[in-house]
């Protein structure tokens, strides 16, 4: 699978000019897209996270979203060692053993506590590092705004995280949609932000961000897969 994602995103890369890096060439594409992931949001996804928000207490959401962040935490730690950043990858590690110890398998956030650092980071910033340029921008039903570049790393992190190493298909799959609800519902505070063109204000803050991540900003986005979407200081 990685062979099959890298040789990818060499042909990726050798298609993609240096001017496409930045610009949108496939808007039309996208912006279809993004209107059917609103009417499934709209229709779907939203209802069920304003659902699932009513019903679950904010203490338990926080434990749900903190479960989650172990596994991005997992995945993070194996994207700082394939980026040579050892240090980095250790650290992650050592959250991840901490709050699945201390934290009852993650459900408590004891490595933050603890001011045990935490690296974020994701196979496509790790290919951003081996020099792989990001491509045109692309937005994906239901997964929303990528560059080519993290399309790659998506796939990657989907199969190399331990969410996807859990059980069969159907249990990764009940996961994922788990965790897309759980996000939603955290973002559900959010929607009034968005005014004007709503498609160009969320393509420019994704593609600020992943420059942000690799330039190593390493910033808190709430639009990419890292955000945690729940602060415990908040209760």
């Amino acid at each position: 699978m990685l062979r099959l994602i890298i040789s990818l995103a060499v042909l990726m890369t050798l298609l993609a000019s240096p001017a496409q890096a930045e610009d949108d060439p496939f808007e039309g594409f996208n912006r279809g897209v993004y209107n059917f992931n609103n009417g499934a949001d709209k229709y779907l996804v939203r209802p069920v996270a304003k659902g699932y928000a009513a019903v679950m207490p904010r203490p338990a959401r926080i434990g749900v979203n903190n479960f989650f962040s172990n596994f991005i935490d997992a995945n993070a730690s194996l994207n700082a060692f394939l980026q040579g950043r050892v240090d980095y990858g250790f650290g992650n590690l050592t959250r991840v053993v901490v709050n699945s110890t201390l934290g009852i398998f993650g459900l408590f956030d004891v490595a933050t506590r603890l001011n045990i650092p935490q690296y974020r980071t994701d196979f496509g910033h790790t290919l951003a590092i081996w020099g792989f340029e990001p491509g045109p921008f692309v937005m994906w039903p239901f997964l929303g705004p990528r560059t080519m570049r993290s399309s790659f790393g998506t796939v990657f992190d989907a199969y190399a995280s331990p969410t996807g190493q859990i059980g069969g298909q159907k249990a990764q799959w009940g996961l994922r949609a788990f965790e897309i609800v759980d996000i939603r519902a955290g973002l559900l505070g959010a929607d009034q932000l968005l005014s004007g063109d709503q498609y160009i204000f969320l393509r420019d803050a994704y593609l600020q961000q992943r420059r942000l991540l690799t330039s190593d900003g390493n910033p808190v986005d709430d639009f990419s897969e890292f955000d945690d979407g729940w602060e415990e200081d908040d209760l």
